[in-house]
């Protein structure tokens, strides 16, 4: 256990209302699941939810789906105990500034920056995250595009709570299977992905107290043999161009669907995934662990503008 000082801790000259040094970003996406990417290696920045709603902003921030803040495991106390297995920790927050859990795009995007930055090249990565570590592997690229090889996370197992769960949109409500990737979803299998509106709004659920914390809710039509298509609404970020967490939940409650349960069978299983960003390939084996293949671009960099992250007051006691 850490211990505790009473010292006043050594402000970093971003922490206070009177930033004087730049804040560098970059901006990236995974199937167009869209990131404003801050490296902060020392974990220098204190970064509010009021920071990360306007760093998202489309109209007056940087706009993206979330932010990735980028520091050193040892450097943040909930990564810690991860520094030893994982250098880098995703400290992953939605576009209305609050925390959450894991990001399966975003994995594969914030490889892509360590791999942009010249921390990690080809090759097996370990990222610390709130839901765990993650195995990644990247791809080697082309002569033409060196950095341009595709990404692969171990995700883990999905968790297959039993409680059944109904989502409604617009007067209209299907059935829903509940699936925990280290965060929550409710796959439902509907007729045509336009049933499920505009999803400005998150779809109602019942009952409520399955998901004390919100869902990411996930509407799936069947393309082909083991190919399905799908939307989104993302909890803390509204609909998005593509969920990483949400597309293995898909393909797991699909697999369940049709008969093609892994650890039934002792066959993996793979299922083609289209979001309205790309498509990912994701592929449950025998022994339950989930793979998700997809690509991630940066597509910028550059300097916060000061306004976004000054504070109303300054931090200095």
């Amino acid at each position: 256990m850490d211990g505790v000082s009473t010292a006043q801790p050594q402000r970093h000259p971003q922490q206070t209302g009177h930033r004087t040094a730049p804040v560098a970003f970059l901006k990236g996406h995974g199937t167009e699941n869209d990131f404003v990417i801050v490296p902060d290696p020392d974990n220098d920045l204190d970064l509010s939810p009021r920071d990360v709603a306007r760093l998202c902003d489309r109209r007056a921030g940087i706009g993206a789906d979330g932010v990735l803040h980028v520091v050193r495991s040892a450097a943040h106390p909930e990564a810690r105990r991860h520094a030893d297995r994982a250098e880098w920790f995703m400290d992953y927050r939605n576009a209305d500034g609050s925390v959450a859990e894991m990001c399966g795009n975003g994995v594969r995007v914030f490889a892509r920056y360590l791999q942009h930055a010249g921390h990690t090249g080809p090759g097996e990565l370990a990222v610390a995250t709130r839901g765990g570590v993650k195995k990644v592997h990247i791809a080697k690229g082309t002569a033409d595009d060196p950095d341009g090889g595709d990404i692969t996370v171990h995700m883990g197992r999905a968790l297959l709570p039993e409680k059944s769960v109904t989502v409604t949109v617009d007067g209209r409500s299907w059935p829903a299977r509940n699936v925990d990737m280290g965060n929550p979803h409710a796959v439902a299998f509907v007729d045509d992905l336009d049933h499920a509106g505009q999803l400005y709004a998150a779809p109602a659920y019942a009952p409520a107290a399955v998901y004390p914390h919100g869902v990411n809710v996930e509407f799936v039509v069947d393309r082909g043999d083991r190919h399905v298509a799908m939307r989104v609404h993302e909890r803390g970020s509204g609909e998005t161009r593509s969920c990483g967490t949400g597309a293995c939940a898909v393909a797991v409650a699909a697999a369940r669907r049709d008969g093609a349960d892994p650890s039934v069978t002792g066959l993996p299983v793979t299922y083609t995934v289209d979001l309205p960003g790309g498509r990912l390939v994701i592929t449950e084996r025998s022994d339950g662990e989930i793979e998700m293949t997809g690509p991630a671009v940066i597509v910028a960099e550059g300097h916060i503008g000061a306004a976004l992250l000054v504070r109303s007051e300054t931090t200095d006691g």
